[in-house]
């Protein structure tokens, strides 16, 4: 799974890089945080007319079709092996493609006792790392009048080299390359897109183990990326 990510580079600088506008209302500065959870905000480019635009999102998926916001604290992850048949995911995976920026994100060893030890995984060359997300855009049936709410998951498959020693699972990580295949909405092309889920080939990530404070989401700043101090590994 992916529950945890770091987002420090500024929305300006990550559309740059990425060849996107920012979309209405986005920051250029954003706010900085090494500590987002779900339901918080995530930043995401979308295809938008034949250019691609960077918003922000809420990070947990409600579907069109959605009675209330609940279900989003169990679709911030969608697996890759069944993201193309589950009701809540299928229609965006076909049309709501999605990438996600970040600067790394974090996972618990749960094989250390007595308490899982969080890791830092970052790119090995130092860049940003972008995620293959969906997106939806739900109104409240409750309020029709308010402003429709949009939200996004991160596609999850089964860890490969550079993590499986940590946990079973990672985000799908999209190369440059990819984007405008990810980015499509041509039905023809969802053959290639499904072999785009596959785990990042060995050497794209890099990790090292941080302080336990990362676990509370009310814990945020650049130290929490420091290497954790060796006597709380043992």
């Amino acid at each position: 799974m992916c529950g945890r990510i770091a987002l420090f580079s500024p929305p300006r600088a990550m559309a740059s890089l990425f060849d996107a506008a920012l979309g209405d209302g986005v920051d250029p500065e954003g706010r900085p945080s090494w500590n987002i959870g779900p339901t918080r905000r995530l930043d995401g480019i979308r295809h938008l007319e034949g250019s691609r635009v960077l918003e922000r999102y809420r990070w947990g998926l409600i579907p069109s079709w959605a009675k209330d916001m609940s279900i989003a604290t169990k679709t911030f992850n969608a697996r890759a092996e069944t993201v193309a048949e589950k009701p809540s995911f299928r229609s965006a995976y076909k049309h709501r493609r999605l990438l996600v920026p970040i600067d790394g994100f974090y996972e618990w060893d749960r094989s250390v006792a007595p308490k899982p030890q969080p890791h830092y995984f970052s790119r090995a060359d130092g860049t940003p790392l972008v995620l293959a997300g969906l997106y939806e855009t739900w109104s409240d049936p409750t309020t029709p009048d308010a402003p429709p709410l949009s939200s996004a998951t991160i596609l999850t498959t089964s860890a490969g080299d550079d993590m499986d020693e940590i946990h079973h699972r990672m985000p799908v990580v999209l190369e440059q390359e990819t984007f405008d295949l990810w980015l499509s909405d041509d039905e023809t092309e969802l053959d290639a897109v499904a072999s785009l889920l596959q785990p990042a080939p060995q050497g794209t990530l890099v990790h090292h183990a941080v302080d336990r404070a990362v676990g509370n989401v009310r814990n945020d700043g650049p130290e929490l990326l420091d290497l954790a101090p060796r006597e709380t590994l043992l």
